[in-house]
């Protein structure tokens, strides 16, 4: 089971705690962590990736192992501690602000 840290506004959105745990199948990405995420919580549908390019949000960031990974590709293959549950993916809203 995979681990996903989502932020308060996303957590009020789907009505679930801070962390949610989903089975991924295949490979743990960004792409399938998402996947999962939005089937189990279709109200989360677009509000993270574009509904269209599927692109992440400018203002929504992922965090794995204490690494920003929101750069990188979609489908880049994440730590194995990802995948076996011992580090959570975490979702976080930028603050903009001035």
């Amino acid at each position: 089971m995979i681990r996903v840290v989502l932020p308060h506004h996303l957590r009020t959105l789907a009505r679930v705690g801070a962390e949610v745990e989903l089975p991924v199948e295949g490979a743990v990405t960004p792409r399938s962590i998402l996947d999962a995420l939005e089937s189990a919580y279709p109200m989360l549908r677009g509000t993270m990736r574009d509904h269209a390019t599927q692109e992440r949000r400018s203002l929504v960031r992922f965090f794995v192992c204490g690494q920003d990974v929101s750069h990188e590709s979609p489908d880049m293959t994440l730590p194995a501690a990802i995948g076996a549950g011992a580090e959570p993916f975490f979702v976080m809203g930028a603050i903009a602000g001035g």
